[in-house]
């Protein structure tokens, strides 16, 4: 019998890039654990924008996914994961307990970016920012 090794997925990119859809897609091909802080931060009906509180959310997400790391549960992280240093903090603490990481980057054109959020803002999605080309450029 082979035993698989849990593993950590790290999903990132800028937003409307794809991010939750692929996070939804590999969390039922895995099967892992999808932790999503927007996601979150709307449930608890904090400010999307509120930079301490997602902050927060986001070093307790890197805490629960060791945790569940270590029982043997897969993982996915979603989000922007601009620094490499704290891409680095994540993957060394998964591999140090032994799982796999892996890296999904989503590189989308910025045109395509603003069409993706202008189409969610107008459907009013939740976690719907308002973000104009120039934003993106």
């Amino acid at each position: 019998m082979v035993e698989l090794r849990p593993r950590l997925v790290l999903v990132c990119g800028l937003p409307g890039s794809g991010k939750t859809t692929l996070a939804r897609q590999l969390a039922h091909e895995l099967p892992a654990v999808r932790l999503c802080p927007d996601e979150w931060m709307t449930q608890l009906g904090l400010d999307l924008w509120d930079e301490p509180a997602r902050d927060r959310l986001e070093k307790l997400f890197g805490h629960l996914a060791q945790d569940l790391l270590r029982l043997g549960q897969s993982v996915i992280l979603e989000s922007g994961f601009w620094l490499r240093s704290e891409r680095d903090d994540l993957r060394l603490g998964a591999r140090a307990i032994g799982a796999e990481v892996e890296l999904r980057y989503l590189p989308v054109s910025t045109d395509e970016l603003a069409r993706r959020l202008e189409r969610r803002s107008s459907e009013g999605q939740p976690g719907s920012v308002t973000i104009t080309r120039a934003d993106l450029e």
